[in-house]
């Protein structure tokens, strides 16, 4: 399995939509110990009528956590992940022209999605990209900021992707790495590269994208003295936090996993893309991943919907800790009312328990009462949209999909694990909790020669980490609840 004899020591940097970490970790060729040693808030910043990430903040958070890990010894190796679709523009002398802007800032819930497809159609967008048609996707930013002749774009010089934007700062490596490229709608899943002649005819100016590069490619060396890691070698690994999630992911053949965080992600993993009428129709994506794969799976809205619900708590005074939020809702009466999580309703911050009623109320259910009716719709109505996207994935692929595999933040959640189980009708394991983090680790590893393969890797994580079991239990009650939810996806609101 290990390639190499001695112990190495990896730093992985993981940026996730609500906060960041930096853990530490040690590999001896055949297990991963891995610890903590900074946690960090990623909370955006509104200025005038505009979204940003707090990128430079973050970045500072970052150095503090890599200061943290040089103090438990040498690092040889730093890596980044963080979400996709979003981007930093720099100009010639390597500056931040502006903080970038956040997907989900109120532009791109505009009329630019329409503009936009009124010059490329849907099907052919889908087909050149094989990505899942969102309003947030990279492309429709970059096409709203064109047709405004934004400034920042016009000074700009070069874009990156968020990990590539840390990594630069890190390194000086002006590089975006293929899975998180693939994210953007603005690359073309056939040939392999960004689809510029589709950019063009949207007038977004394409010399600013950078070369692509490979998973697992080594950048360069730390030369940013503030980080305490000077010299330790910067490792481009899986920088998209999904594709990381998916390495960190034992598979198999007839699973079907999910990445389960403020998105929900529920793919598998395929060695060619699905771009076919069935994939359009389903809204399906075909993400980079390692050593050639494709990630074909649904971006869903995912814990976000509880986060966003006990955000309009807190500020009218009624925190609790989630685990009592939890206990409260298991004792919850089951199954009375369901949303479509991926409701534009639900998109941006906001009063999500209102919204949540509002839902209710025009789709004729009662709406929930209280925290733990809300919390309780929030993850039976999660489990059913796993459940409906793992039998869309069947039909899409042609392939029997046996058993799930869960991680991220939700494998923390038994409830939601339980109940995706009973929903999807299909025998779940549960964790690793940190398998982005986990991934980025090994893709290091992969890099500097302690790893040979993707299958390795997974088995490095078998053996490193455990898992939980969760059956399918087989009642009348859910039977109905599946009927009533395919109802209201039939009605065009799931």
């Amino acid at each position: 399995m290990g390639r190499g004899t001695s112990k190495r020591t990896f730093a992985a940097v993981d940026l996730g939509a609500q906060s960041g970490r930096v853990a530490l970790a040690q590999f001896d060729g055949e297990r991963l110990a891995m610890e903590e040693v900074h946690r960090f808030a990623n909370v955006p910043v509104a200025i005038r009528g505009r979204l940003h990430w707090d990128v430079l903040r973050l970045y500072g958070d970052v150095l503090e956590g890599l200061r943290a890990a040089s103090r438990r010894g040498e690092i040889d190796s730093v890596g980044v992940d963080a979400w996709g679709i979003d981007f930093g523009l720099l100009d010639r002398a390597g500056h931040l022209l502006q903080n970038p802007i956040h997907y989900r800032d109120s532009r791109r819930s505009g009329d630019i999605v329409e503009r936009v497809l009124r010059r490329v159609g849907p099907r052919e967008l889908f087909e050149r990209t094989g990505i899942q048609l969102l309003p947030i996707n990279t492309i429709f930013e970059l096409a709203s900021m064109a047709a405004e002749e934004d400034a920042a774009l016009a000074a700009a010089d070069i874009l990156l992707m968020i990990p590539d934007l840390f990594h630069f700062w890190l390194s000086g490596a002006r590089t975006t790495e293929l899975t998180n490229a693939t994210t953007t709608q603005c690359f073309d899943v056939a040939g392999g590269a960004w689809a510029i002649d589709l950019l063009e005819s949207l007038a977004i100016p394409t010399h600013l994208l950078p070369e692509v590069v490979a998973p697992a490619t080594k950048l360069g060396a730390v030369s940013d003295a503030a980080s305490g890691v000077e010299g330790a070698t910067v490792v481009a690994g899986a920088t998209h936090d999904t594709a990381s999630a998916v390495v960190g992911t034992p598979l198999a053949d007839g699973v079907a996993f999910l990445s389960v965080g403020t998105w929900s992600m529920v793919g598998i993993e395929s060695p060619e893309p699905f771009v076919t009428d069935a994939s359009y129709r389903a809204n399906v994506s075909n993400e980079g991943g390692v050593e050639g794969t494709y990630h074909v799976l649904r971006d869903l809205a995912g814990l976000w919907l509880l986060d966003e619900s006990r955000r309009a708590w807190r500020a009218d005074g009624r925190e609790q800790p989630l685990a009592r939020l939890l206990e409260l809702a298991e004792a919850a009466p089951p199954l009375r009312a369901f949303i479509n999580p991926d409701d534009p309703l639900f998109a941006a911050p906001g009063d999500m328990p209102a919204r949540i009623a509002e839902y209710c109320t025009s789709t004729a259910q009662p709406p929930p009462e209280d925290e733990a009716a809300v919390i309780r719709c929030i993850l039976e109505s999660l489990a059913l949209k796993h459940a409906h996207v793992v039998e869309t994935l069947e039909a899409v692929s042609g392939r029997s999909i046996d058993s799930l595999r869960l991680v991220g933040g939700g494998a923390k959640n038994e409830l939601l694990c339980a109940w995706t189980a009973t929903a999807a009708r299909r025998p779940l394991e549960a964790g690793p909790s940190e398998a982005t983090v986990i991934g980025n680790l090994l893709m290091q590893a992969t890099a500097l020669g302690e790893i040979g393969s993707l299958a390795d890797a997974r088995a490095v994580v078998s053996q490193s980490f455990s898992r939980v079991a969760y059956e399918p239990e087989s009642t009348p009650e859910w039977d109905e609840a599946r009927e009533r939810f395919a109802g209201l996806s039939s009605a065009g609101v799931a």
